[in-house]
């Protein structure tokens, strides 16, 4: 972990990175799964939401989850994602953008409503 806030009872055990991120109440990150922090073209980092680009100005932001968010195992979240709470991302997945809250992220083209 480098810079990274945990909320209470946040499960990061596994050959996990976190970097430069806030991970909300009992979020837990599955084995090998990894936040991303710095983009592969080196420029500041954006969050993108319903179109819009918005700027960070920092080279550095990895993500934001939400409460009780569970990511799989050996997932990718790339730097500038949101992610709302109550979702469960699938292993195995690479998550770019905001996903809303209590969804399941399966792959950028199939999040559905969690019940």
């Amino acid at each position: 972990m480098k810079n990274a806030i945990l909320f209470n009872k946040v499960q990061v055990p596994h050959y996990n990175y976190v970097g430069d991120s806030i991970l909300g109440y009992q979020a837990h990150m599955g084995a090998g799964a990894v936040i991303s922090n710095v983009r592969a073209d080196k420029k500041l980092v954006t969050i993108s939401y319903h179109g819009r680009k918005i700027d960070t100005d920092l080279n550095k932001f990895g993500t934001v989850l939400g409460d009780h968010v569970e990511v799989g195992c050996g997932a990718v979240i790339n730097p500038g994602s949101v992610i709302g709470k109550k979702t469960m991302i699938y292993p195995l997945a690479s998550v770019r953008g905001v996903v809303k809250e209590n969804s399941i992220y399966k792959n950028q083209d199939e999040i559905v409503d969690r019940r």
